[in-house]
């Protein structure tokens, strides 16, 4: 297992959890596809939290998806990567519902959903031919359309399901578990 520096209670941690193994798998991904090294001693979303990083794994997935990228330091230059970095997402094809929300990075509310949609993403190259490698994570399934004819639709119509168990010794007196309750008038 890998180690990733996590901020103690209290260090600018916040509520939520995270995943280390997948933030390190994730970082190792970004740095084989963008050709560089995260920079030494940053914490994962330190490293991301400008929007740099992100910007130019978009760029590489996605050519000319990102208009340009900000370097310069500011608030505003970091936000305005980020938001280029979710529309290159949605280009990409990733799911709307799969994007973190810019303050889960921007403020450090929800680091596992910007580790999340990191995964998004990786899924989302397996379905670009012309994406040659590295993936990140498992390989989506794909669609398995199966026809069926009408003689076989009307042959399930026959069959009495049986997913609580059997139906032998059935009757119409009900189904009677443990004993029986028993009232005593009197007492």
């Amino acid at each position: 297992m890998h180690s990733v520096w996590l901020p103690e209670i209290g260090e600018g941690a916040v509520a939520g959890r995270r995943d280390p193994e997948m933030e390190w798998e994730a970082q190792e991904w970004i740095e084989a596809v963008i050709g560089e090294k995260f920079p030494g001693g940053v914490t994962f979303d330190d490293a991301l939290r400008d929007g740099v990083i992100l910007c130019k794994l978009m760029q590489k997935l996605l050519p000319g998806s990102i208009k340009k990228i900000n370097v310069a330091a500011g608030d505003y230059k970091s936000m305005d990567n980020i938001g280029q970095f979710q529309k290159a997402c949605v280009k990409y094809g990733v799911p709307d519902v799969d994007l973190f929300q810019t303050v889960d990075l921007w403020e450090r509310k929800n680091i596992f959903n910007v580790t999340k949609t990191l995964f998004a993403v990786g899924r989302t190259a397996y379905k670009h031919p012309e994406w040659k490698g590295p993936y990140l994570g498992p390989k989506p399934s794909e669609e398995n359309k199966r026809e069926w004819s009408e003689a076989q639709l009307r042959a399930g119509e026959s069959v009495i399901g049986l997913q609580a168990g059997t139906n032998k010794g059935a009757t119409q007196a009900g189904l009677n578990m443990g004993a029986s309750r028993k009232i005593l008038l009197g007492k």
